[in-house]
């Protein structure tokens, strides 16, 4: 899983082989042999940090296969590294820093089509699952694309707090019976608390980002 996430470059299992210093056939054997799931991470994860007030956050990577051909899980997905569709294998993760700043992948999902999932629903079971599990979470972030009003409600159940990126297209109100987009707002750095159209009161943070125009 560290190798996936880290490896800017070649993802194969000769530079897997490379880099840890293995043979390629030890590689081999071992990803035909071993048949790991979410809760085998879960398990060994949560062993290297503190299982209090952790701060959860959700977040998708594309592993660029361009030249594979007819590859099971092999698939077009946006890439935000490419700033566009790319061919490659979706890989969702969930990652847990608990209070010493310790950080590591607790669940994960490899985006597979033919479920019919969408990337929300994989986030939504990952969570329930690592709450099943036992994780202790205080608060859950991440980027627009998973602070859909569903999402949120889901969390707030649960009782964890949040801080999520939303989209401008949004509305709020800032007061009783006026709603605006939020690209319709002037930045506000300290924060507001705001209506968020079907969820409820949120403190929202506009800002400009120095990649955005």
């Amino acid at each position: 899983m560290g190798f996936l996430m880290t490896e800017p470059n070649s993802i194969s299992c000769t530079q897997l082989a490379e880099t840890y210093n293995i043979s390629h056939d030890s590689v081999n054997r071992f990803l035909e042999r071993e048949d790991y799931t979410p809760h085998d991470l879960y398990q060994e994860a949560i062993q290297h940090i503190d299982n209090n007030k952790l701060i959860v956050s959700i977040d998708d990577t594309v592993l660029d296969k361009p030249y594979s051909q007819h590859m099971d899980l092999v698939s077009y997905f946006w890439s935000g590294k490419h700033h566009r569709s790319v061919k490659g294998i979706n890989l969702i993760t969930l990652y847990a820093t608990d209070q010493n700043g310790q950080n590591i992948p607790i669940n994960f999902r490899i985006y597979d089509k033919s479920e019919g999932k969408t990337k929300n629903d994989y986030f939504m079971d990952m969570l329930s699952e690592v709450l099943s599990w036992g994780a202790k979470i205080q608060f859950i972030t991440g980027d627009s694309w998973y602070s859909s009003t569903a999402n949120l409600k889901t969390i707030r159940k649960h009782g964890i707090r949040f801080m999520f990126g939303i989209d401008c297209n949004r509305k709020v109100s800032p007061e009783k019976g006026q709603w605006f987009q939020l690209r319709l707002l002037p930045d506000f750095h300290q924060g507001q608390v705001v209506w968020l159209k079907d969820f409820g009161f949120v403190q929202l943070f506009k800002t400009q980002l120095k990649e955005q125009q």
